[in-house]
């Protein structure tokens, strides 16, 4: 069975953010095998979910392949939801946990800063946040095991804690200090290829 990571990017960001980039590197050098997929997503919630359902199912035809979802601020909203529809392995990097009440204050205009396309935030698109939230394994579900949630106390834009308490049965790495784009990241890699049992 073939590996596949399927990265996904946060909020007005890209396939081209450092992260991104990073890991796209990193699974090239160590895991030429292993399959890397981030695709450029739709800033409407739904379209963009709707995206990512069809590449999971597409990459599962004709032949089976192993998800790994890696999901980073908004994208970890996104793969919580995908995690526990197609129950894959995930690593979160500082996740959005409420994103419908943090996006509130971009309503209106914006400028994705990487692909330059200007796009409305609208009340839809904060009601199609809430229709996707997804809880967090319980104790007693076994699905927490295949949950590692990667967290900086210094994010500036995320309460880190929010992530701390909802994951709290799931694995969790907590770094002190740091930042929202989660500062070393690259030094964090091979924990997450370690965690995925990446050969």
């Amino acid at each position: 069975m073939k590996d596949c990571i399927l990265y996904i990017h946060g909020f007005n960001s890209s396939p081209l953010s450092t992260k991104a980039l990073q890991t796209k590197r990193y699974v090239k050098n160590n895991f030429p095998s292993v399959e890397f997929i981030c695709p450029q997503l739709a800033s409407s919630p739904m379209a963009a979910i709707n995206q990512l359902i069809t590449i999971i199912e597409e990459m599962s035809i004709p032949e089976k392949k192993r998800i790994l979802l890696v999901g980073s601020s908004l994208g970890g909203y996104f793969a919580n939801y995908l995690a526990a529809k197609y129950r894959c392995l995930m690593v979160l990097i500082n996740p959005a946990i409420k994103p419908y009440e943090l996006l509130v204050d971009y309503l209106g205009e914006q400028v994705n800063p990487f692909t330059k396309e200007v796009y409305q935030v609208s009340l839809e698109h904060i009601d199609e946040l809430k229709c996707i939230e997804a809880s967090a394994p319980s104790p007693s579900n076994p699905q927490k095991n295949n949950y590692l949630i990667m967290v900086q106390t210094g994010d500036e834009v995320l309460n880190y804690q929010q992530a701390v308490e909802k994951y709290k049965y799931c694995q969790l790495l907590v770094q002190e200090g740091g930042d929202h784009s989660f500062k070393n990241f690259a030094q964090v890699l091979p924990t997450i290829s370690d965690f995925f049992q990446l050969t």
